[in-house]
């Protein structure tokens, strides 16, 4: 997985909120070297993102941070009362969790 700019922006919040590297690196998916270039600005900034806007502290893992993303996605579609957009989501989530990758 490519880092671009937010996630270093986001690494260097995790990191300032005092979050384990080995954690951060986790959530992300990337070997700590990844996280070191990141808080050394290698991704075009030093800027941390805003602490609201940090995923939770500890490691979910790389499979639990996709399958977050396809429930987010089904949520917006039930607010925007779209049922079958919102099954759908989940029905893709479901498959790309029970993948071996």
């Amino acid at each position: 997985m490519t880092l671009t700019v937010n996630d270093a922006k986001t690494i260097i919040g995790m990191a300032a909120r005092g979050d384990k590297l080995q954690d951060v690196a986790a959530w992300f998916g990337e070997n700590p070297a990844r996280i070191d270039e990141a808080l050394k600005g290698e991704y075009g900034t030093n800027e941390a993102a805003l602490n609201d806007t940090l995923p939770p502290k500890g490691a979910p893992g790389l499979k639990g941070r996709r399958l977050v993303a396809f429930v987010e996605k089904a949520l917006a579609a039930l607010e925007a009362g779209n049922v079958k957009a919102a099954t759908e989501a989940l029905q893709a989530g479901v498959k790309r969790w029970y993948l071996h990758e």
